[in-house]
């Protein structure tokens, strides 16, 4: 944990001449002269007169310039991020200005909570005494100005706005910050000046600035209570015929990428991999499977705690690391992540094993070599699959096991259905050399057709469920010209268009309706489902999968990882079973 030293006195001449205080000071000053009712509206207007457009922006003077914001997150472990949503059809601005019109009450109901779209709102000068908490519905604010006013107390649940950059509080009656504003990670500027605040905060706003106060109130903030227990959809009723295994599917974050940059929002003691990895083990130990299929678990952590702890449990495991770690030392080869899939050796056995490397299989594609698009894109991304074979040592059961984690940006859509589309050929090819193994005993024609091979497809694939990769896992089949392909060229693949034969589809999705899940991936910036288990419907059925987080906690919490959540992927686990052949099926009485 961060140990915060006591401020200097007020009035200190480090505060004094502190930039970001002088910073702060201006926009006093700017603040103060904005009294008039809509003054910035109007001012936005005159600026505008000689522009024609069909509405007035108001500026947020905090934002960028549109080229220079980042076209994609520098970590592989968030979400792919796309562009903010911003008012389409229904609104064509983004800025309200309601400042200086003696406004007394904004009640709980108002229509101001419905405009979602708003990025700037200006509350100033008005005889407000109270900021309801549905303001806490704007999660789109980056500049909200309540300065000049009555207030006495803030809202906590202001906190849930993590998109705020500016926020201006001068002129009110407040002494205290809540300490839930600690998840304002991307706030700049917090303007007290005017304000009988609490001495400690207030000369840590003036020597050090607002990202260091924040940091401070996130550090020290009471943490949530804990959730309740996460529990077992049951897709089948009745006992299911046959056999059944488990399969638990994992991002864990892996410890070089679990940094207060990625996220600002979680407490800097609750990023530390000593007490995450804690939290992990407890996590699968929980929710105990056949097969554990982990992602971005780095070597070091892979052979001094996973392999020891879960190997007390019985778990024997295959781990393969990204191509880099290859030309690195033994100590940095060490920090390189990969996928490591765990099997309970009590019941199965390893038959083979294989690493898919999308980068190197797709450069002994014939089809690929003649593609820029192969050398420019495909072959400078390091991800990977794992592919095992199993045998159940009591019944003679075989099944596939993929564990696999794709990339990331939502701008290299292209990437993602070729290293997909790699996956299942690869998966493919295996269970055909695979079939012709000598057969299980007592077993000697079950799986000479390759089909017949039980197969699940697991890990984080980046992509939801209204993307390519999921319409071709699901479908079987997906069009050359699909617009994710972005009009590149990848041989066969955008010549013919994709095709599999492995039946497959999500645990997940029992209908037609979707994913059970709201979300796999829970950020600050990005809610939704990037990982899935896969399995092939011939061969396997879903009897339950592992159910949501509990709703109330996460009305409380602005994004993964934190105190009780480790990575910013939540687990994801389904029990399987395994249809008997057809020719038992037809002898059943």
């Amino acid at each position: 944990m961060n140990h915060y030293p006591s401020p200097p006195p007020l009035g200190s001449p480090a505060q004094v001449v502190a930039p970001h205080w002088q910073q702060q000071l201006l926009k006093y000053d700017a603040v103060r002269q904005a009294r008039s009712p809509h003054h910035r509206a109007k001012k936005s207007a005159m600026a505008a007169r000689n522009v024609s457009k069909s509405a007035i922006p108001i500026t947020n003077p905090n934002k960028p310039p549109e080229d220079s914001m980042l076209e994609n997150h520098p970590s592989s472990t968030v979400a792919p991020i796309a562009q903010v949503s911003r008012p389409t059809a229904e609104s064509n601005w983004s800025s309200l200005d309601m400042g200086g019109v003696n406004i007394k009450t904004l009640p709980a109901t108002s229509g101001l909570f419905s405009f979602t779209f708003l990025v700037n709102l200006f509350l100033n000068h008005n005889a407000l005494e109270v900021i309801p908490p549905q303001i806490a519905q704007l999660r789109h604010l980056e500049l909200l100005d309540i300065s000049g006013n009555h207030l006495t107390h803030l809202p906590p649940e202001l906190g849930m706005v993590t998109s705020l950059k500016e926020l201006y509080l001068f002129d009110n009656n407040i002494s205290t910050i809540p300490a839930q504003w600690g998840t304002l990670h991307q706030l700049q500027t917090l303007g007290i000046e005017g304000n009988p605040l609490d001495t400690n905060i207030k000369t840590m706003i003036q020597r050090e600035g607002t990202p260091y106060a924040i940091a401070y109130l996130r550090d020290t903030c009471e943490t949530p209570a804990i959730p309740r227990q996460r529990q077992w959809q049951v897709l089948e009723t009745g006992s299911p015929a046959g056999e059944t295994f488990n399969v638990l599917c994992y991002n864990v974050l892996c410890e070089r990428a679990g940094t207060p940059r990625m996220y600002g929002y979680t407490p800097q003691w609750a990023l530390l991999w000593d007490y995450r990895k804690q939290l992990i083990l407890a996590e699968i130990q929980a929710n105990p499977a056949d097969f554990i299929c982990l992602q971005e678990v780095d070597l070091g952590q892979y052979e001094e705690f996973f392999t020891k702890h879960l190997g007390e449990h019985g778990y024997k495991s295959v781990h393969y690391q990204k191509a880099r770690a290859k030309n690195m030392s033994e100590e940095d080869r060490k920090l390189v992540d990969g996928c490591a899939t765990f099997y309970n050796a009590n019941r199965y056995k390893l038959v083979e094993d294989r690493l898919l490397d999308f980068a190197a299989v797709a450069m002994r594609r014939s089809d690929f070599k003649k593609t820029d698009d192969m050398f420019n894109r495909v072959l400078g991304k390091d991800y990977l699959a794992v592919v095992c074979l199993f045998e159940d040592i009591h019944t003679g059961t075989r099944i596939i096991v993929s564990n696999a984690h794709l990339l990331w940006p939502a701008s290299f859509s292209d990437v993602k259905l070729v290293q997909t589309a790699l996956l299942v050929d690869e998966i493919q090819s295996y269970a055909k050399e695979w079939s012709r193994y000598p057969p299980p005993p007592d077993q000697p024609a079950r799986y000479a057709d390759w089909t017949k091979i039980p197969v699940v497809v697991c890990g984080d694939f980046n992509s939801v469920p209204d993307s390519g990769v999921y319409e071709f896992l699901s479908n079987g089949h997906l069009d050359a010209g699909h617009p994710e392909f972005m009009g590149r060229l990848y041989g066969r693949y955008t010549d013919e268009g994709l095709d599999h034969r492995l039946h497959l589809k999500s645990a997940y999705a029992p209908t037609n309706a979707g994913e059970l899940l709201p979300f796999t991936n829970f950020t600050s910036s990005f809610q939704g489902v990037l990982d899935y288990l896969w399995y092939s419907t011939p061969t396997l059925g879903v009897t339950a999968v592992l159910g949501e987080i509990d709703k109330e906690y996460l009305s409380k919490v602005v994004g993964f990882p934190n105190a009780h959540y480790p990575s910013d992927h939540v687990c994801i686990s389904a029990k399987f079973r395994v249809k008997p052949p057809a020719s038992k099926l037809a002898t059943s009485p």
